[in-house]
This record gives C-alpha cells, structure tokens and sequence, in this order.
C-alpha cells in the first residue's frame, strides 16, 4: 500500500504514473484520443473516450511497476479544465460530446452578455473574464439543445461536470458526483470568495443547480473505485485541474511563488495566498487550492502559443526534423538579425484576450534563414511570460519578487530557458522532476493517505535540476522588450 496512482487527463492524451512512497514516478504509460471539429472553432471530444483511455493507462502502468490495484494507497486526478460534459444519472451515457476548453461556439452568446453589462458581475464573483473558454456557457449551449433537456435537468435526472467529475462518476460507478475546488473555480458558476455555487451566475447562465456535482477539498474523499473497474477497490483521494495540479508539485505554496508550465502554450500561476486579488489586466483570478477547508488563490495568465511556435517551424516550415532540435539551430543564429515572432497564431491570450490577432515576422532580412526563426520562436515564450508577470506585478504591486519555477516539454529547451531568466530579470528553476502536474495529483492523494508529508516538508523536498541566472544588462533588456511591445501593437492594429 505505498504506491499512488496519478491519472492526468490532458487534451490530446490520457496518462498514468504510478509513484512510490518516496514520491519518485516508477511506471508511467498513456493513450492518445480522437480530435473532433464539427464545425469551424468547435472541438470535441467523446467522453467514453477519455475515460477509456485513462483507464487503458492506468491498467498498463501499473502492469508495467509489476503492481495489482490493491497495492495502492490511493488515486489522485488531474484533468484539462473548463471542458464541459453533461449526462443522465440513470443510465450514465452523456447527453453530448464533451465540449473542450478551445471550444469558441459560445462566443456570440458571451458577447451578448458583455454588451448587457454583466460581465463585472461575473468577474466580481468567479475571477474569469466572460469567454467561451469557461464551461458556464457551454453548459447552457447543451441545455438549449432541445425544448425538453432543461426541464430533464432541473428535475436532477442530468449531471454536469468538468472531466474530473466524469471520470470519478465512472470510476466509482455512478455512486460519487463531485469536483474539487480548482475545477468548480473555472466553471465561471462558481463563487471563489464565498466558496459556493453562485445562485446569480447559475440564474445568468440559466443553468439549474441541480446539475451541479459537489465540491470537496482538493485532497479529500471522493470515493472508492468499484472493484470491478482495476480489480480491486481503490480510494481516490486528490483531484485539481492541471495547472494548480503543476503548481503543487512544483511546491508553490506559498505567497509570490510563481510556476509556468510550457507545452502548447503557457500557463503562469502566481500563489497570492488568501487574498483573491482581483486583476486590472486581464488576467483571470482563481482557486489555487483548497486544503483542510482553507482556500488559497492565485493570479493566473494563459499564452496561446510556446511549443506550438516550435511545432510550426517543424510541420508548418518543414525547418526542423525534431522540436529537440531547435536549440541547435537557434545557437547557429546570426546576433545581428534581430528576427521577432509574434506567435498570435489562434489570437493573443493574457494580457491582451485579443482571439482575432494573427502571427507576424518582423525585423527580417534576406540573410535571415531556419536558424534566425527559430531563435525567434524560442524567445517568443520568454516574451509573453514578461507581459504575464508585468500584468501580475500591476495587479499585486505588493507581491514579493519571484523566481519562476518552469515544467513541461518546452522547459527542455536550454536557450528558451536561459532568455527567459534574462527578458525577466529574475532567476528560472527547472525541477528534477519534470512531471509535476501528475506529480502534484500524486501529492494530493499520498497526503490524504497519509503517504506523503505536508506542505512544508513538501516543498523543502524539492529540487531544482538546473537554474538559469540573467546574464543580460538591464538597459538591453528594456531595448528589447520595448521593440516587442511595438510588435505586439502592430499586430494588434491590424
């Protein structure tokens, strides 16, 4: 019984990790799942889909740790956020394809409620901004389906949840219906301050609280997993959505301690501890977790594009072989070509929330070439994260400086990492263990468990594999970021 299992629910991919009671990753396997895009900026996903292929992972890791189900002392779940689903509680089967967080449909009803003037309101009470990203109005667009589902649901035949819920709903067949509070946080249903579902916002939304699952602590009971799912009855014990997931097992627990985890885009998560510190640029204010009923926030701002810029040199350009080799080609660059990416490829996020934005080159020569662009690319991350942390220090002028502790694929890169410590000035820590969004699932069970220490103990566990100093004068750094902001203002005038 000392041995976790972590399953991270992701949106391309399900995965699974089993870690020891030394809280070191042993085992780790994942399944890849359909795409769907019914229509244009509508994406999808089939919910028995995600729960198969989080059960297909969990079953092959711990095949592979030579581990049976009973050996555990617990499952933590950590999920893609805001991706809504919705199904009958007498049958189980979902009333619809899962709607995912990159989903847009709901954008000329988010609009509509902003040009009515209720969007301070919903900032006010949930900490987002109104946009089709958050589950609230998707969960209104299934409601809306037909004449019949709305009344189907406030008579509480009709569950809704984010995928964590689905997945603990399945897991332990059909007994629990809960979230925890990061997930219930970006519902846009949710009251962070008072710690509740909101009855205006649910009365906006038109959604009817029936529906709604129960919130708990992050590390708290969620149920037991029936015994014929994994072949033995297993507690699952920790659940939070990715990013504040990463957060934790990067030990940020406390005031000013600051994570950015790089894949696709970017997630930036600032602990600002138990004040909600409300924002005047943008970015979102949310849950950072609740633990033993006490509830810390964070100041959070999302990037669109940072691996994704690198993706685009590979599948787009056809200049790179691997994304790993992007570094090597980025050191071959010439220093006097100052060649800048915007990457607004799917619009700008925070600060800007600018989705009709598109990506430019500026500063290009004809002896500017594959290696120019892709130190363009890498930088292009160190970049927005500045925007994020300027917006993050106007908003909270108080917060302590920070060193920013990063994780996912794009950390590996050593130049991106290396200008992003010198575009902000500030030190960069990259973790030993790069896994940190299951890494912080896995925490949150083993601490309920009791397998796994506190925060204190936690964070004074953790180990930076590399840290990267600023080495660039302080009058070029402002040179340079001076000429980005100009470029971000030429894409936004256009």
């Amino acid at each position: 019984m000392g041995h976790i299992l972590a399953i991270d629910q992701g949106t391309t991919s399900s995965r699974a990790i089993v870690f020891d009671a030394a809280l070191r990753p042993v085992a780790q396997a994942g399944r890849e799942f359909a795409q769907h895009y019914p229509a244009p900026g509508w994406v999808e996903h089939d919910p028995d889909e995600l729960f198969d292929t989080c059960l297909e992972s969990a079953q092959a890791a711990l095949a592979r740790a030579g581990l049976a189900a009973g050996d555990l002392a617990g499952i933590g779940i950590t999920n893609q956020r805001e991706t809504t689903l919705l199904w009958d509680r007498e049958n189980g089967r979902p009333v619809h394809r899962a709607i995912v967080w990159q989903d847009r449909r709901t954008a000329e009803s988010c609009h509509a409620l902003t040009t009515a003037g209720h969007e301070p309101m919903v900032t006010e009470k949930s900490g987002l901004v109104l946009d089709p990203y958050f589950s609230a109005t998707k969960l209104a667009w299934l409601l809306d389906r037909d004449s019949n589902m709305r009344a189907v649901a406030e008579a509480g035949r009709l569950a809704f949840g984010t995928v964590d819920s689905w997945l603990i709903w399945r897991l332990t067949d059909g007994r629990v219906h809960a979230t925890d509070a990061t997930n219930a946080s970006r519902t846009m249903l949710w009251d962070i301050r008072e710690n509740r579902w909101s009855p205006e916002l649910c009365a906006l939304f038109r959604i009817p609280e029936a529906v709604l699952p129960e919130v708990r602590d992050c590390a708290a009971d969620f149920g037991t997993t029936d015994a014929r799912v994994l072949g033995a009855a297993v507690p699952i014990l920790g659940v939070a959505g990715d990013q504040q997931a990463a957060a934790m097992g990067q030990a940020c627990f406390r005031p000013g301690m600051l994570k950015a985890t790089y894949g696709t885009g970017c997630f930036a998560l600032l602990n600002t501890g138990e004040a909600a510190v409300p924002s005047s640029n943008r970015l979102l204010t949310t849950v950072a977790a609740r633990l033993d009923g006490r509830t810390t926030y964070a100041l959070e701002g999302a990037i669109f594009v940072a691996g994704a810029a690198v993706q685009w040199l590979r599948d787009g350009l056809g200049v790179l072989g691997r994304a790993s080799e992007a570094d090597t080609l980025a050191a071959r660059a010439d220093p006097a070509q100052e060649v800048m990416l915007v990457p607004a490829f799917t619009g700008l996020g925070a600060p800007w929330w600018a989705p009709e934005a598109r990506g430019a080159l500026f500063g290009l020569t004809r002896n500017a070439g594959p290696a120019e662009l892709a130190r363009a690319a890498l930088e292009s991350a160190g970049y927005q994260t500045r925007d994020l942390l300027d917006a993050m220090r106007a908003d909270w002028p108080d917060a302590p400086e920070a060193v920013l502790r990063v994780d996912g694929g794009m950390s590996a890169s050593q130049h991106a990492m290396q200008f992003l410590a010198d575009i902000l000035g500030a030190p960069v820590e990259r973790p030993e263990v790069l896994e940190t969004t299951a890494l912080g699932a896995a925490w949150l069970a083993g601490r309920r468990a009791g397998l796994y220490p506190p925060e204190a103990e936690m964070a004074a566990r953790w180990h930076a594999e590399r840290r990267f100093l600023p080495a660039m004068a302080e009058e070029e750094r402002a040179r340079r970021h001076a000429r980005w902001r100009r470029a971000v203002e030429a894409v936004l005038s256009v």
